[in-house]
């Protein structure tokens, strides 16, 4: 059932037509991630559908008494409240309704306020204001004035997640959360019961939540059931079929030029239809939507550093009560990619610091390497200039940057960056968030530097320039330290994690968090298996009769007929689950399943699931039987 239903939308600014006649559904229980380029309209989108903008032209109709909540990318919170007062803001009509009953007013109908308190879970708000504060590591009793640009992302979420609306509009919501709070935002969006629309360059998160995938690309809009991993696939076929159909129309056109601008004779043969059929072909390309350019990303690495890097031992550091860094020792060498992982306060910060030698420890030693040139990325942006302009931030002073061996005109430079001409003279606080990353993307690779340090690099970026800065860290030769929570990204990039584990202590496990959460979940299946063989066995109670003689040790019991039978059967039933889980994989690689509805897609997908359990089942099964035959 469509809560929101927006027609033919239009919205421009200037020439730029960010919605060209865009169509747009959000049913009851359906979760769709909304993606598209930063400056594509996003975020112009969402506040339209929230209520807080309107579109140029074009319709949109809201269902009668739905309630919408949005939340922005920058949220505007009430002075001098507490972030407990502040997310209680969500369940204001909830806490009204439960004042009024309790107080029993006059002339008040209690069984009309109780049905409608009943349909807001209002008899325990205060138990739902509590948890969320918890689960996103607030103090409620802190003044909301004080808090960072991150923490009040935090408190405007959670003030939404409170209300229980009919539609959630979220902007940006895994940006400035750790990985525990990331999953347990996942875990509430995937219980939610009424419509969800959220941007977010998170893929893993994206994966995890979402049901369809809706791309704003130059004004339309297009609709991919699935969650980002099969809009992946959907669209590549898409992309090389469209490559196939333009390519053809072009060399059509070719010929017909060729055709058209023949001599006397030839024009005297010509047909009006073929004419006409040209004049369309001409109308066509120019009309034609080709891909738009991608961000060129280029690194100038300078001179390779000494082999190690940085060399501690036995490190400690702590503020005043609190140990952030407890005896640790690590060898960071030339060309390792280390992701830092731990919740927000666990001392990421501080212990890059010290590895870099820009914070001295407590106790321990600390041995910096040779020729180490570091270039920082900060989440913050607090290395930009708001009111310097685009060329400036990049080459102050200079027409010219130079990347190595080449040399290039800032313009060029900025349009690698997807920045146009005419903006290389507008100010930086002109610039959306996304675009301010861009920007410090293109000054930090602009320096020479051979160690990179990037602090949540991946916000406000647009997916595709996330995959390209993937691809460039992944061939940099240098040495990277990367902060982050966005797991695909992660684990695209790291070669190795430093793991915050509690009580100052960090350790080290090689891979990225998919590959640290394996070796994590192993490590405490051991530690538990070693403890259940270490525990003393109980005393046995003192015996009322007179002991019963000592059993022999059972010898390994033959396999019976059954048995055997059945471990004949088991190989040819594991090759025929692996061959079905082949077909199944390569529909859902494909595009034809995803034209085929979404019920369609949810049945192969849990088949492909089921098939996957019944195979490790299979498996076990055969090797239990193995060891007795």
């Amino acid at each position: 059932m469509a809560l929101i239903t927006l027609s033919n939308a239009h919205l421009a600014f200037g020439h730029v037509p960010l919605l060209n006649g865009t169509d747009l559904t959000l049913d009851m229980g359906e979760r769709t991630g909304l993606i598209g380029r930063n400056g594509a309209g996003k975020s112009s989108l969402l506040k339209i559908l929230a209520g807080l903008e309107k579109p140029d032209d074009g319709v949109m109709q809201i269902q009668t008494g739905i309630r919408r909540e949005y939340v922005p990318q920058e949220p505007h919170l009430r002075p001098g409240a507490t972030i407990f007062e502040t997310i209680s803001e969500g369940v204001a009509e909830a806490k009204a309704i439960r004042e009024r009953y309790e107080a029993h007013a006059d002339g008040e109908d209690l069984d009309a306020l109780q049905t409608r308190l009943e349909a807001l879970d209002g008899w325990n708000w205060e138990q739902r204001v509590d948890e969320t504060i918890h689960r996103l590591d607030l103090n409620p009793d802190t003044v909301v004035d004080t808090l960072s640009g991150g923490l009040r992302k935090r408190v405007a979420l959670g003030r939404a997640l409170v209300a229980t609306p009919d539609v959630l509009l979220l902007d940006e919501p895994t940006n400035h959360l750790d990985l525990n709070a990331i999953d347990w935002l996942a875990g509430l969006l995937n219980n939610f019961r009424g419509a969800l629309l959220l941007i977010t360059h998170d893929r893993a998160f994206l994966d995890a939540v979402t049901t369809r995938i809706v791309e704003l690309d130059r004004g339309q809009l297009r609709s991919y059931p699935g969650n980002f991993a099969a809009f992946e696939a959907a669209k590549q076929r898409e992309l090389e079929a469209e490559a196939l159909q333009n390519a053809r129309a072009d060399k059509l056109l070719a010929q017909e030029e060729v055709w058209i601008r023949k001599g006397v004779e030839a024009r005297r043969t010509r047909s009006v239809a073929r004419i006409g059929r040209l004049e369309k072909l001409r109308e066509t390309r120019a009309a034609r939507r080709d891909v738009i350019g991608g961000v060129r990303l280029d690194v100038d690495t300078g001179g390779a550093s000494g082999k190690i890097v940085a060399r501690l031992e036995d490190v400690n550091k702590a503020y005043g009560d609190k140990q952030v860094v407890r005896n640790f020792s690590s060898t960071v060498l030339r060309g390792d990619k280390i992701g830092l992982i731990g919740p927000n306060g666990a001392g990421k910060t501080t212990l890059l610091k010290l590895i870099l030698g820009e914070l001295a420890p407590d106790s321990g030693s600390v041995l910096q390497g040779s020729k180490i040139q570091v270039a920082y990325f900060d989440q913050m942006r607090e290395a930009l200039n708001m009111e310097a302009t685009l060329a400036d931030t990049i080459s102050p002073g200079s027409e010219w940057i130079e990347i190595g061996n080449q040399r290039k005109h800032v313009m060029s430079y900025l349009g690698d960056f997807l920045f146009a001409p005419a903006r290389a003279n507008s100010p930086v606080k002109s610039l959306s968030g996304g675009e301010r990353n861009r920007l410090l993307l293109a000054r930090l690779f602009a320096r020479p530097a051979n160690v990179m340090v990037l602090d949540e690099p991946t916000n406000d970026l647009d997916i595709e320039t996330l995959e390209m800065l993937e691809e460039l860290l992944q061939d940099y030769d240098g040495t990277v330290f990367l902060v982050s929570h966005d797991r695909r990204f992660v684990d695209n990039v790291v070669t190795s994690t430093l793991v915050a584990e509690g009580n100052g202590q960090w350790r080290e496990y090689e891979g990225g968090i998919a590959d640290w959460q394996a070796q994590a979940a192993r490590t405490a299946q051991v530690r538990a298996q070693a403890a259940r063989s270490s525990a003393p066995a109980p005393t046995p109670p003192a015996p009322v009769a007179a002991p019963v003689a000592a059993q022999p040790v059972a010898e390994k019991r033959k396999l019976s007929f059954k048995e055997q039978r059945e471990l004949g059967e088991l190989p040819a039933r594991i090759d025929a689950i692996e061959k079905e889980m082949a077909q199944l994989a390569a529909m859902l690689a494909g595009t034809e399943l995803y034209s085929q509805g979404a019920k369609r897609i949810a049945e192969v997908t849990q088949r492909h699931a089921a098939l996957d359990e019944e195979l490790l089942e299979a498996m076990e099964r055969w090797e239990a039987l193995s060891t007795r035959g």
